[in-house]
């Protein structure tokens, strides 16, 4: 896009994105955060930074030169949001880079790879067996139903009786009206797309997609596809949920008519998303014109960002940056509320799992202080879960004020009646299959691929007009009438709070695609 302004890029003769061991401590009784004399790394250890300065050339030239005669490496610069992604071996480098004239913030993104935690599915994947035979035989079914039963708003793909999500949020019935155009994008940020799925490539923008692990962007061909060797089938899953299209293939996504690209942001082997590719993601999103970001994650290692820890405040200012600019460029950010089935407007909260690239340590959050990033970021879509009997899912996060609407997401206690009797999710997998998954993952991808069909219908609308349109016309169930006891074990799991407007399950309600794109 002619307004973002180019970028001064910094090549490097080392890998990207290392850290080894870290050691951390908890200050007594501290509540927020770990503590801040604790140094995420000894001598030697490459670390990744973010260092967040002003945002005029100046100020940024200047920065660069500090980090050189630090010691470190500029990986990257965002001048238009006053980023500066560097490494370094030095464990002061934080304090040193803090010290600067111009330095509004600076810490460190990792402690030390360890295995993935940070994608919002849950449990394992449940392949479909033989998708083409199976298709065979439900096309069977179909063919002994009366033509005034058979009947669709928009044809049925070989696979779409197993979807019972389509339907839930009206999609299919809202295809008849506008199934997406080619001019739209969305983007997965994720762990890459395989865009050779016979049920993919069709919608697949390669030209707008790109490898950010690291901080910088790899256009190169196929970087955005999962690795060969150590990858992830989640952004493949998500991608088909959006935008598999109406092919006489498989499945068919909630916008079958938009393109779907891909960013990848996750490290190969432990398919973490760190700092610096979240970041890189939201600006390349900008860059490249695309109107809706899809973020089914969390920003490793801290399940929540503190303020009054040094390396979480840098990593709060780096993200929340870019994922403003990308808005004020015109994407509409969406992201997965989480599954850790807690309540992001209590009072506190326990994080026992950050951070999640070394040693977790217990503590004790507010999380109206200590974000989810960047599911808790002002302007991001923030979507809860809910399954076939649209309940809040059993895992789905949510917050009275903080979710903002709700979308299947999948959840093994409801199960549809039907060809599929599965909870679960079913959506492409790298290599040609198809699996069903539950998880916010899931969730987030609908809310983007209505999104994407309000943005196909209505070209000139902004993210914000295609925020209020998926709140004003989403459908709420309201608060449960009973005790919420989703797996019926007599214990209490969550309590709703609101009313039938907005409540904390379901925020503004669940979307609905029909209502969204009418006049």
């Amino acid at each position: 896009m002619d307004s973002v302004k180019p970028r001064r890029r910094h090549a490097l003769a080392v890998p990207l994105g290392l850290a080894l061991t870290a050691s951390l401590a908890v200050l007594p009784g501290a509540s927020t955060a770990l503590a801040q004399d604790a140094r995420p790394a000894a001598d030697g250890e490459k670390l990744s930074y973010v260092v967040n300065t002003a945002t005029d050339s100046a100020t940024v030239d200047r920065v660069e030169r500090e980090v050189e005669d630090a010691g470190g490496t500029v990986v990257t610069s965002w001048e238009e949001i006053g980023v500066v992604i560097a490494h370094s071996t030095d464990p002061g480098f934080g304090d040193t880079m803090r010290a600067v004239d111009g330095v509004d913030s600076a810490g460190a993104t990792r402690t030390a790879p360890l295995s993935a935690a940070a994608t919002t599915d849950v449990g394992k994947p449940q392949y479909v067996k033989d998708p083409e035979r199976l298709a065979a035989e439900l096309a069977k079914d179909e063919q002994r139903l009366s033509p005034g039963a058979r009947k669709k708003a928009a044809p049925d793909e070989p696979l779409e009786s197993l979807q019972w999500n389509i339907p839930a949020i009206k999609a299919d019935r809202a295809h008849a009206i506008d199934d997406g155009r080619r001019g739209v994008t969305v983007a997965v940020v994720d762990t890459g797309v395989d865009d050779t799925h016979p049920d993919l490539r069709r919608n697949f923008a390669p030209t707008q997609s790109a490898n950010c692990v690291g901080g910088e962007p790899d256009t190169s061909w196929g970087a955005w596809r999962p690795y060969a060797e150590g990858g992830h089938y989640h952004g493949t899953h998500v991608a088909g949920i959006i935008a598999a299209p109406r092919n006489d293939v498989g499945i068919a996504g909630v916008a079958p008519g938009v393109k779907v690209s891909s960013i990848k942001v996750a490290e190969q082997g432990s398919s973490l998303f760190y700092t610096e590719a979240v970041v890189c993601a939201f600006m390349f999103a900008a860059e490249q014109g695309i109107e809706v970001t899809n973020n089914s994650y969390y920003t490793d290692p801290w399940l929540y960002n503190c303020p009054d820890h040094e390396d979480q405040a840098a990593i709060l200012e780096a993200v929340g940056r870019a994922a403003e600019y990308a808005e004020d460029e015109g994407v509409l950010n969406v992201a997965s509320a989480g599954n850790s089935a807690q309540d992001l407007a209590a009072d506190e909260l326990v994080d026992a799992t950050s951070p999640d690239d070394s040693t977790p340590v217990e503590r004790t959050i507010d999380p109206s202080e200590c974000l989810d990033l960047p599911a808790q970021l002002p302007g991001v879509v923030t979507v809860s879960a809910t399954g076939d009997q649209s309940l809040k899912s059993y895992y789905s996060n949510y917050g009275d004020g903080v979710v903002d609407v709700a979308a299947p997401g999948g959840d093994r206690y409801q199960v549809p009646e039907g060809d599929g009797k599965n909870g679960r999710v079913l959506s492409t997998m790298p290599d040609g299959d198809y699996a069903f998954l539950q998880g916010t993952s899931m969730a987030a991808p609908h809310v983007a691929g209505v999104a994407a069909l309000v943005k196909s219908e209505h070209r000139r609308a902004t993210p914000q007009e295609i925020q209020w349109r998926l709140k004003a016309r989403a459908d709420n169930p309201g608060c449960p009438e009973g005790p919420y006891d989703p797996d019926g074990d007599g214990e209490v799991n969550a309590e709703c709070t609101g009313n039938a407007k907005i409540n904390s399950f379901y925020g503004y309600g669940i979307v609905d695609a029909l209502d969204a794109v009418r006049k």
